[in-house]
């Protein structure tokens, strides 16, 4: 089956379907007033049958996900839609992720300075036509509106996956990486936890200079999810490697992190034999400082150690013992250039 839908943007000539704010209102206080009615009456059963179906959900019962105002993480609220078609329900719900808050307390992800120009619907799949206005959205806040529409459609029974084009492109990240179906699933933590809430971080990471010699400082701002630890965070952003010219990776790419967590200010961070591969030129010292300065610039860590798959025994090219403590060392940092 295949489904789809444009929609009016005033001023393009462009017609079809049309999203109704209005009517959506009206569709979500029904959907508010029954779900109230069914907790009153299972209150008033109470004495009969100990509500014993309190924990049943409304028919229908989705969770809406919004942006945050300080576009900072992603929210969610209940909503109850009133279709029993898919048809029916995607437009619902598209309505209501456009539809502006009464409250202002949120901000509507199909409503963030873009227009959703169509989207086709087929085999699980939604693909949504944006106008180009989208990508002008700060990186922080177009994955913040992704993530919001993508874990909110895939709630409907039927839609397993959504697309983005831009005016007919495909759509980019920040790295100029095609983003290609989403799923929830890649908004989910490696314990396969929803996630509730992005965050915004800054981060300062160490990298190798061009001979491998220093340390060179990149201040990296970062959306992550807050179900993970900032200092796991740390150790993926060092094993994807620096973001600018002129600067190089100490880690070889192809390391696998184990586990890192941290108690009483030592961070210990496992990591896999590919760790052992020399990335470029770095020396023995830049390779450990870069792990170990990086993460001293969290507050809650104050030394390190480094295993390899858990194990503390052995010595890292033949200078450095795995069961060594690390404090920082900022000897190794080279100076800013001005």
């Amino acid at each position: 089956m295949k489904i789809s839908g444009a929609v009016n943007i005033p001023g393009t000539g462009k017609t079809g379907r049309s999203i109704r704010t209005g009517g959506l209102r009206a569709r979500f206080r029904d959907g508010f007033h029954a779900a109230v009615g069914i907790v009153l009456f299972c209150f008033c059963l109470s004495g009969i049958t100990a509500c014993e179906k309190q924990e049943a959900q409304p028919e229908g019962l989705i969770h809406i996900y919004y942006v945050s105002v300080p576009e900072t993480k992603v929210e969610t609220r209940e909503y109850v839609m009133q279709s029993d078609t898919l048809e029916g329900q995607l437009e619902e719900v598209l309505e209501r992720l456009s539809a502006i808050p009464e409250k202002l307390a949120y901000k509507a992800p199909l409503n963030m300075g873009f227009s959703l120009l169509a989207y086709t619907l087929e085999n699980g799949k939604i693909r949504l036509e944006v106008d180009g206005r989208y990508k002008g959205l700060p990186p922080t806040t177009e994955v913040l509106a992704r993530a919001a529409i993508v874990l909110t459609l895939t709630q409907i029974k039927g839609i397993n996956f959504v697309g983005f084009t831009v005016e007919g492109n495909p759509l980019y990240d920040n790295l100029d990486n095609v983003v290609g179906w989403m799923n929830a699933d890649q908004f989910r933590n490696n314990a396969g936890s929803e996630i509730n809430t992005y965050e915004k971080v800054h981060l300062k990471l160490y990298f190798a200079n061009e001979s491998g010699t220093a340390l060179v400082a990149e201040n990296r701002t970062k959306l992550y999810n807050s179900n993970i630890s900032l200092e796991k965070l740390v150790v993926e952003e060092l094993i994807k490697g620096p973001g600018r010219d002129g600067i190089y990776p100490a880690i070889h790419p192809d390391t696998r992190i184990i586990s890192v967590m941290t108690k009483d200010g030592i961070c210990y961070v496992s990591l896999d034999d590919a760790f052992l591969t020399p990335a470029g030129n770095a020396t023995a010292d830049v390779v450990i400082y870069s792990i170990v300065d990086s993460l001293a610039e969290l507050s809650s860590i104050n030394k390190v150690q480094i295993t390899i798959n858990g194990n503390s025994s052995g010595v890292f090219r033949e200078k450095y013992s795995f069961g060594t403590v690390f404090e920082r060392n900022l000897d190794l940092v080279e100076a800013p250039e001005h």
